[in-house]
């Protein structure tokens, strides 16, 4: 065994786990496991401490190294688990040079080199030739966050927002299409803040036109998750280019005034229903998905039941909800918690009012021709992310499908002809 990775949560932890694997076998590294981690909710944590002992048995000579938003807020956590070899925090975790044989710092025990997280102030680009079998790539343009919603940890895991450079990125975008990747994503722990720490303080949406003007031979552009009160100008230009994908996805956390002023968000409902009506306006396929949280202290049935309605009244389609989990060190810990089986309830009725509106999507595109991305697994996506079922043709084909039916997982079709 060279170099494995075990990555939890985010799309941003999924692209920086290609990253370390690259970065550890750059340094000479073998025979060792890279746990990146979560530190979202509590349950990510323990899942990440189960899944340390769990490497460990698997692999009893394996090196053991914990790295991610948990090592770096809970490090003396997991500096204690006798299976942790090594604990990196997300300063350094990006660098070959932590995963060489070198003497630690001891300011925690001689495991750890956790450096104080705050004190980053830059965020470097780096490179991945290619993910999903070349398919498609994520791109991270910015780290960190500078707000303090009253449930989160991350920005004590990730640090302040900082941003890679446009011409960066834009050089990164060009070599991935020149590896004959067709379909780019655009990362990051807070994107829409992407810009003002930059000469010229550049916005997400001036990053994308650009992107879309400087890479031509890119077929397609997505964004990743947004905070919709940050959406500019330039974005709500960028999206008439129908090379970047009709489909975003809001951080949403609540569809109640009260709830989000009390989770110290920036928006109240109406905002992100106007972000919404504004985005379709400019693009009519446009789709949108949400995290939501169900059951947040002092959330009431009429307050969730906001919630749910919003996930009607703006027409959202893929509905990432999950039952509030409090984090020791936010302000949020400390309220009126919510019974933990009314949250798994509230939550489970989330993803079911989001399987419904998938099922109405996918209802409306039967008889539509649709541009499908070709993923591993005989499965593709169309532009509004739908997935379609494409047995015969192997990943990295752009192909032209008319869509004749649905089934539980996604849509059906016939494949007309493959883009060049």
């Amino acid at each position: 065994m060279s170099v494995q990775t075990l990555t939890f949560g985010c799309r941003l932890n999924a692209y920086e786990g290609e990253v370390m694997k690259a970065e550890a076998e750059k340094a000479g590294l073998d025979n060792a496991i890279i746990i990146n981690t979560c530190a979202v909710t509590q349950s990510a944590v323990t899942q990440a401490k189960q899944a340390v002992r769990r490497a460990k048995r698997d692999n009893p000579d394996a090196r053991i190294i914990v790295t991610g938003c948990a090592a770096q807020t809970e490090a003396r956590t997991f500096g204690d688990m006798a299976e942790v070899d090594l604990v990196i925090g997300n300063a350094d975790k990006l660098r070959a040079e932590s995963y060489t044989p070198i003497v630690f710092g001891t300011a925690l025990n001689d495991k750890c080199q956790v450096n104080d997280i705050m004190s980053v102030r830059e965020t470097a680009g780096h490179l991945i030739e290619g993910m999903d079998g070349k398919t498609r790539a994520f791109v991270q343009v910015q780290n960190g966050c500078d707000h303090r919603c009253t449930f989160c940890i991350i920005p004590f895991g990730r640090g302040p927002s900082r941003s890679v450079p446009m011409g960066v990125v834009v050089e990164q975008i060009k070599k991935l299409v020149g590896n004959g990747c067709r379909e780019v994503v655009l990362t990051g722990v807070d994107i829409t803040s992407y810009g003002p720490d930059l000469p010229g303080t550049p916005t997400l949406g001036v990053l994308t036109q650009a992107i879309l003007r400087h890479v031509p031979d890119l077929p397609r552009l997505r964004i990743s998750s947004i905070d919709s009160v940050e959406a500019d100008p330039a974005l709500y230009e960028a999206v008439r280019d129908k090379r970047l994908m009709p489909h975003l996805h809001l951080s949403l956390q609540s569809g109640d005034d009260m709830i989000l002023k009390r989770m110290k968000r920036r928006h109240l409902r109406d905002d992100a229903l106007a972000v919404v009506e504004k985005l379709r306006a400019n693009r009519p396929d446009m789709v949108f998905g949400a995290d939501i949280i169900a059951g947040f202290p002092t959330e009431t049935d009429a307050m969730f039941e906001n919630s749910l309605r919003f996930i009607v009244e703006a027409d959202l389609t893929y509905i990432h909800a999950f039952p509030y989990s409090p984090r020791p060190g936010t302000p949020a810990a400390r309220m009126p918690q919510v019974n933990g089986a009314v949250s798994k309830l509230r939550a489970a009725m989330l993803r079911e009012a989001g399987e419904r509106q998938v099922a109405k999507l996918c209802a409306s595109r039967i008889g539509k021709i649709e541009s499908v991305l070709v993923e591993r697994g005989g499965v593709g996506r169309t532009e509004q992310f739908v997935p379609v079922r494409v047995p015969d043709n192997p990943a990295g084909d752009l192909l032209a499908m008319r869509i004749t039916g649905m089934d539980a997982k996604g849509l059906l079709g016939e494949a007309l002809r493959v883009a060049a």
